[in-house]
C-alpha cells in the first residue's frame, strides 16, 4: 500500500473547506431531523437541499432520539448554559453577602441585649 502525500494546494483546500463548514445549531438540527421523520421527501433529497451528507442526518436523528428517549425515562440532567452559570454565581454571591450583614446584626444585637459582651452568648 502506498501512502500519498497531500500537495500544499490540497491542504490549503482541506483548511479552506474546514474554517467554512456551515456549523448548524441544536435548533436548525431538530428541524431537519424532524422534516425528515414526518417523510414529505426522501432523506435523500432532504439532505441535498440542506447541503449535508446522509450519514450526518442519520447521526443527528439517532442523537435526537436518543436524548428524547433518556430524557422522558428522566435518565438525563440538563447541562447549564453560560449565562445560567453567571446568574447563579451572581445569586450566591448576593445571598452570601445577606448573610454576612444579618449575622453582623444579630451578632450586634446580642451584644447590645447582654450589655457590653461581657457575658457569654
Amino acid at each position: 500500500m502506498r501512502k500519498t502525500r497531500q500537495t500544499s494546494g490540497e491542504r490549503i483546500v482541506k483548511d479552506i473547506k474546514r474554517k467554512t463548514r456551515k456549523r448548524y445549531s441544536a435548533e436548525e438540527k431538530i428541524r431537519i431531523v424532524l422534516d425528515g421523520l414526518r417523510g414529505e421527501e426522501s432523506v435523500a433529497e432532504l439532505c441535498r437541499q440542506e447541503g449535508i451528507s446522509q450519514g450526518l442526518y442519520y447521526k443527528w436523528s439517532k442523537d435526537f432520539l436518543e436524548a428524547g428517549k433518556k430524557r422522558l425515562a428522566g435518565d438525563i440532567t440538563r447541562q447549564a448554559n453560560t449565562s445560567e452559570v453567571k446568574g447563579l454565581r451572581s445569586e450566591a454571591r448576593e445571598l452570601k453577602e445577606c448573610v454576612a450583614e444579618l449575622t453582623l446584626e444579630n451578632r450586634l444585637l446580642k451584644k447590645s441585649i447582654l450589655g457590653d459582651g461581657d457575658e457569654d452568648e
